[in-house]
């Protein structure tokens, strides 16, 4: 099979790599679309985020949709021919946070492309049966893929504890926080202010749930009184603003990957009693990602705004930085030259 390979920072190879065999339990899934996100440029450009150091070569990719073509031991051969979601981990079942249904903090983790695990960015992938979820016919295939990203803004939003009738901060207008918007809406949220430096970005989060979009250079979130405050730009002026943003007894969510340290407001969130937690991935989205998609409440298909061939991978890791692009998927199946 080919897969886009990081063979160093700044440089993807494609390479021929034998197609994987399914485990007992595994499926086995012909990749269609895969999403490019902020990490996969991230490990592109620096060869690592935080503690996750790319040390050897890796397929990226993590936001990946496809169909099951062979299936292991224990699995249901009715299974082979379903479009699939893929929920690109696979936790230890036996760690005590698997036990308690918080698989995804698992110490023993095998991720998606996080070193040493390679990603979709490739033919063919496999992944636990549980972990590769039916997709509704009237759902696409890029809007299959971009389930990871939702369940990302649904962790945030359920974290956050939005509800009908909330008032909601939302720092960042990239892909996370889009989602992040458009989930709170759907959860009932009245109110959803969105910030981000950027025109471009901050004209689309209107169109996605948004009910305002500041320009923090302009207009101080800090000004504002919120239930609640998601952080989607990891940037520290950011968190510190959003933050003060928040009323006594609001929650704040963390889930841009900025700096490792930052200063907070302590006495703000000790002498409001705020509730200040991350959200690191995911656990049990899937089922809401996809009924939020199939109900026509989330919009994903619209955010794809740039397409590439998997030979192109390089090219969509890039794009991140053509203005207006929204979210970039790669066509696995698009063979360039061949009918």
């Amino acid at each position: 099979m080919r897969a886009a390979v990081l063979v160093e920072p700044g440089r993807i190879e494609m390479q021929e790599r034998p197609v994987p065999a399914p485990g007992p339990g595994d499926v086995l899934v012909r990749v269609t679309t895969v999403g490019v996100c902020g990490s996969d440029t991230h490990y592109y450009r620096e060869g690592r985020i935080g503690e996750f150091v790319v040390t050897d070569p890796l397929v990226l990719g993590h936001e990946a949709a496809g169909v099951v073509v062979a299936v292991g031991e224990g699995v249901p051969a009715h299974r082979i021919g379903e479009r699939v979601s893929i929920e690109p981990q696979r936790p230890d079942p036996l760690t005590e946070e698997t036990r308690r249904g918080d698989y995804n903090l698992c110490p023993h983790m095998r991720f998606f492309a996080t070193p040493p695990v390679d990603g979709a960015l490739c033919e063919y992938v496999t992944i636990g049966a549980a972990f590769a979820h039916p997709v509704p016919e009237t759902v696409s295939d890029d809007a299959a893929a971009l389930c990871e990203p939702l369940s990302v803004g649904i962790a945030a939003v359920r974290k956050a504890r939005i509800t009908a009738g909330s008032r909601v901060l939302v720092t960042g207008a990239g892909p996370v926080g889009i989602v992040v918007a458009q989930v709170a809406r759907a959860f009932g949220a009245l109110e959803i202010v969105v910030t981000d430096l950027d025109q471009r970005r901050r004209t689309s989060a209107l169109s996605y749930g948004a009910t305002r979009a500041l320009d923090p250079r302009v207009d101080d979130p800090a000004n504002l009184q919120v239930d609640s405050y998601i952080d989607a730009s990891g940037a520290p002026s950011a968190v510190d603003s959003g933050i003060r943003a928040v009323r006594p007894g609001g929650t704040v969510v963390l889930v841009g990957a900025g700096a490792e340290t930052m200063t907070l407001p302590v006495q703000i969130v000790q002498n409001r009693e705020l509730v200040l937690t991350g959200v690191f991935r995911y656990a049990n989205t899937w089922p809401t990602a996809l009924a939020l998609v199939e109900s026509g409440r989330v919009d994903l298909d619209s955010m794809v705004t740039a397409r590439f061939s998997l030979d192109k991978t390089a090219e969509a890791l890039e794009s991140d930085r053509t203005p207006g692009n929204i979210k970039a998927v790669v066509d696995v199946t698009d063979r360039p030259g061949e009918e």
